[in-house]
């Protein structure tokens, strides 16, 4: 699949009803809702002044935490997945989506917004993400992303659009996925280069993005991570060129 940024895996004319994702109870999604949810996603997330150039945290692993990244990236923001818990000096961080019960542990710095998810809130200062993709407009303003524009940090560096999409391409050659095949995300979402192997180049090969449990059973056709992995191809996060 050609695309310029990673906000052309999201557009309205690749969705359809093949998987797209499948999370760790075995929950299947597909790429209707996948794209069609990230777009409400973006919506809900600028309403907490998330825009170009601000940092997103995002706490978790599951498909809400994946959208808030896709959020985000459609709004030209960086996510930064699994952020430490004293943010108070970054100036440029914007908003922290986590678990409802995980939020109190974070200091953030003025302005910053804690966007909820699971639970319902019981302060009204948390925006509950859950409710807001379920009432959000399904639509996204047509884009005109640069490449060169910020995508993901671990805090150390920052990554744009096209070296994502440039090491994802590199991962899909070398372990020669094809569509529907199935990607388990078994590194850390913390570092950028199991987001490029395990979520965008899935995308880019109309494959599956597959969120394991702790149980250890086989569950796709790859698998990322530096470790011994019960899928019978491993993407090596040392091999991926970011």
């Amino acid at each position: 699949m050609n695309a310029a940024t990673v906000d052309d895996l999201l557009t309205r004319e690749l969705r359809d009803d093949r998987i797209a994702l499948v999370d760790a109870t075995g929950r299947e999604y597909d790429y209707h809702w996948l794209c069609t949810t990230a777009w409400k996603a973006g919506n809900f997330l600028r309403h907490s002044g998330v825009r170009e150039g601000v940092t997103v945290g995002v706490v978790g692993d599951g498909p809400l935490a994946l959208l808030a990244c896709f959020g985000t990236t459609l709004l030209e923001g960086r996510t930064r997945f699994e952020p430490p818990t004293d943010l108070a000096a970054e100036t440029d961080f914007r908003a922290l989506v986590a678990p409802v019960d995980d939020l109190e542990a974070y200091d953030l710095p003025p302005g910053a917004q804690r966007v909820g998810y699971g639970d319902k809130p019981e302060t009204p200062d948390i925006h509950h993400f859950d409710a807001g993709l379920w009432s959000e407009n399904p639509s996204f303003p047509p884009l005109s992303i640069d490449p060169e524009t910020d995508i993901l940090t671990d805090g150390d560096r920052i990554v744009t659009h096209a070296q994502v999409l440039e090491a994802a391409h590199a991962v899909l050659e070398e372990a020669g996925l094809e569509p529907d095949d199935r990607v388990v995300v078994r590194g850390p979402l913390s570092d950028p280069r199991t987001v490029v192997a395990g979520v965008i180049a899935p995308l880019l090969a109309k494959g599956v993005i597959v969120l394991p449990g702790d149980d250890g059973d086989e569950l796709g056709t790859h698998a990322v991570s530096n470790g011994a992995v019960p899928e019978p191809d491993r993407i090596d996060l040392d091999a991926v060129p970011l």
